[in-house]
């Protein structure tokens, strides 16, 4: 059978999936979805897509009413035209209803609580209050809560969602039994905060701020996670915002500004010194350099002339170029690597929620002890009172309140604290992550090094002075459009101040540039460019040209009045701090590896300078992607630094992505973590903030989930006094809190 459908032509879809609301709901989707013939699913819980691969005959229309079938909702994704939109309108949809929510429940829930534990607000009929509040935030703002555990029992199934729907709706619905059949509606009752152990019968006891405090404390925790959930798509966007937006098109001999989307294959299209090329092409006419360092990582512009092939979203640093489309929308390079981002982001491995995981045992057995404590009471001859009333305590008691409070309360800290220091965490994914990671790879391009060409060494013939040198060679760059030239130009003005006019300017095509300076006829460029005008570099300048060359670094010479005086060397340069980074990365037990598009030379050069080992040099965009799935393939856990365009992939692919602040959107949006600063050292700060948050979040969920447990024998025994188990859930939740409040003193 098998053999079958894998001759079959398969066909893929990604569906767009509402209503889960925990990772368990992913789990259960998929499952639903490969028990179709010749259906593969995967589906992520973050980015709420479902990847479904399936054979010829099936309908995606069946794939829809399959998912709809488990309770959720699916659809198609939009066509390309209505892509923009749709993605822009649909996070402030999901938010809006869920922000109602919990200021509705945090506005009236606040008051219910203050009311029950505080004795002196207990005015007569204070308890007619409480239910008015109450009632809403259990009804209204906990409404999810209840869909969600009526959609999992019709499923056989229980989540978090069920413990919150039965815990709130047992306090609440025991306190209306208290308050309009039992003894707490009588004016002037009061609730004593008193530690006494004793059985009651419950009838004179209500638990509005339970139901309420649980509800806003979920709510809050629910809101924060879809508000970094919302951000999973961000990467596309701004992958493929990255392209030029309109274009100057040749046709009929004149030149017309249209939309960037209107360009056919074969149409011819004007570049200008400082555009974005519109889309994939030849060069027809025209020469100039390229900076494809965005999508390549290669730090040197480079040069194209007739004949050529460009790369859309690469920006033309010199002269006019007339470009012939080839390739257009979504078979452009950029488009490929948006595809690339988003295949990374919806295979990366499922982060099961702590809570999710725990509440998969623990939800079970307190339904299951609730109904034993019922059961034995009324087995017993208890008496309805007492057995309802320990029944419902043991679900009040398991009711997670604290649970609620203590991821997000910890992430909330963290990422404030994170902020701060210039780090940027997107949500509890990243934080498991840190944990195992042990390998990191190091982008070369503007992340280890500044990303940006500046004069590094001036070499010069005997008897010449440096400070001449530079103000003639930097005054006939200044005149050059080449960003080479450029870096030698402000290297000059840095070293010697202002530089002289030129006069009689003219640029070589591919060979350099020259000109007049103060009576002086200076050439720079390439060796042959001197030596046309029989100006031959002495040895020590061979020699120095060799060897920068060798380095992987741009070397050019310099000449006038007929002879050779100099050559300067333009290079990439190490930033300060990554030495000291690369330190830090290796005290957290974190192998370190230099991934470049750059050449063997270079990139191995910069390692020995920063102290890295493995180096992996002359690396297209896609193939970072292949690199971090080898390395994950050898069972290392991979954190990639980056910051170009050519790395979001990559980052989006590897266990834990960190993106430095100063390079693309593309790569911050398809990271786990942002270093707002340019710094790598920061990257260390980071890891070690994160695995220090998630200790935290660890320790909160140990402590949320101790009290709970510790308290349940005492409700299934009948001998829980509310004070005590309402004392206990505020305790748990101040402790959550007092220990989260810990990472602000983080270093």
């Amino acid at each position: 059978m098998s053999s079958l459908t894998d001759d079959r032509p398969q066909s893929t879809v990604e569906l767009s999936i509402g209503g889960m609301t925990c990772a368990s709901c992913a789990n259960r989707i998929e499952r639903k979805l490969n028990k179709l013939d010749g259906v593969t699913a995967t589906v992520n819980y973050a980015t709420e897509k479902a990847k479904v691969t399936f054979g010829e005959g099936i309908d995606p229309q069946e794939l829809i009413a399959e998912v709809e079938k488990t309770g959720y909702t699916a659809e198609l994704p939009p066509k390309p035209e209505q892509q923009g939109d749709t993605t822009r309108d649909e996070p402030a949809d999901e938010l809006q209803p869920l922000r109602r929510r919990l200021i509705t429940s945090v506005v009236l829930g606040v008051p219910v609580i203050a009311m029950a534990m505080i004795p002196a607000l207990q005015f007569t009929n204070w308890q007619w209050l409480s239910l008015t509040l109450a009632a809403p935030v259990v009804v209204y703002a906990g409404w999810p809560f209840h869909k969600a555990a009526w959609t999992n029992l019709r499923h056989g199934a229980a989540t978090m969602d069920t413990l919150v729907s039965l815990g709130t709706l047992a306090a609440l619905g025991w306190s209306l039994w208290a308050l309009f059949f039992g003894s707490a509606g009588t004016p002037g009752m009061i609730h004593p905060f008193s530690f006494t152990i004793e059985r009651t019968d419950g009838s004179g006891n209500i638990y509005f701020e339970a139901a309420a405090g649980v509800t806003a404390f979920i709510l809050a925790g629910r809101y924060f996670e879809a508000r970094a959930k919302r951000r999973a798509g961000s990467a596309l966007r701004a992958l493929l915002e990255l392209g030029a937006k309109d274009v100057t098109v040749l046709r009929g001999g004149s030149e017309t500004r249209v939309p960037s989307d209107q360009l056919a294959v074969g149409d011819r299209f004007v570049v200008r010194p400082g555009e974005k090329i519109a889309t994939d092409g030849v060069v027809e006419e025209g020469s100039s350099a390229v900076d494809a360092s965005m999508l390549t990582g290669e730090s040197v512009p480079v040069e194209v002339r007739p004949g050529d092939t460009v790369t859309g979203a690469t920006v033309n640093a010199g002269g006019r170029l007339v470009v012939r489309a080839t390739r257009i929308g979504s078979d452009t390079q950029l488009a490929q690597m948006a595809r690339l981002v988003e295949d990374a982001q919806t295979g990366k491995a499922q982060v099961q929620r702590l809570a999710d995981r725990i509440s998969g045992i623990f939800v079970p057995i307190v339904i299951a002890l609730a109904v034993g404590t019922l059961g034995y009471w009324l087995g017993t001859g208890g008496g309805a009172g007492a057995a309802f009333t320990a029944a419902v305590a043991v679900l009040i008691i398991a009711c997670p309140c604290a649970l609620g409070l203590a991821t997000p309360t910890a992430l909330l800290v963290g990422t404030g604290r994170g902020a701060q220091l210039g780090i940027l965490i997107k949500g509890p994914e990243a934080l498991e992550s840190t944990r195992a990671v042990d390998t990191v790879v190091l982008d070369k391009t503007g992340t280890v090094t500044e990303g940006k060409m500046t004069l590094a060494g001036v070499h010069l013939a005997d008897g010449e002075d440096a400070a001449e040198v530079l103000r003639l060679a930097g005054a006939l760059e200044h005149a050059s459009e080449h960003p080479i030239a450029q870096a030698v130009a402000r290297g000059a003005a840095e070293r010697v101040g202002a530089l002289p006019a030129v006069e009689d300017f003219a640029g070589i095509e591919g060979l350099g540039v020259q000109g007049v300076v103060d009576g002086h006829a200076v050439l720079v460029g390439r060796p042959a460019l001197l030596a046309e005008w029989s100006q031959h570099l002495p040895a020590e300048l061979e020699q120095a040209l060799t060897a920068a060359q060798a380095a992987g670094r741009t070397a050019v010479a310099v000449g006038w009045d007929g002879k050779a005086r100099a050559v300067l060397v333009v290079a990439d340069t190490i930033k300060p701090t990554s030495a000291e980074a690369i330190r830090r990365l290796r005290a957290l037990g974190l192998t370190p590896v230099l991934l470049t598009g750059d050449n063997e030379a270079v990139a191995r050069s910069v390692a020995d300078e920063v102290g890295i080992d493995e180096v992996i040099a002359e690396v297209l965009p896609a193939g970072k992607v292949d690199v971090v799935k080898r390395l994950q393939a050898e069972g290392r856990r991979v954190a990639m630094v980056g910051d170009g365009v050519n790395d979001a992939a990559a980052l989006a692919q590897a266990d834990l992505g960190l993106a430095m602040g100063t390079g693309t959107d593309a790569a911050i949006e398809a990271s786990d973590l942002t270093l707002v600063r340019g710094d790598l050292r920061v990257a260390a700060d980071a890891i070690r903030l994160s695995r220090r948050t998630l200790r935290i979040i660890k320790g909160n969920l140990f402590w949320a989930f101790a009290y709970n447990v510790a308290a349940l024998p005492l409700a299934a025994l009948g001998l829980l006094n509310p004070m005590i188990a309402g004392a206990a859930m505020a305790f748990s939740s101040v402790f959550v809190v007092g220990n989260s409040l810990r990472l602000r003193r983080f270093t």
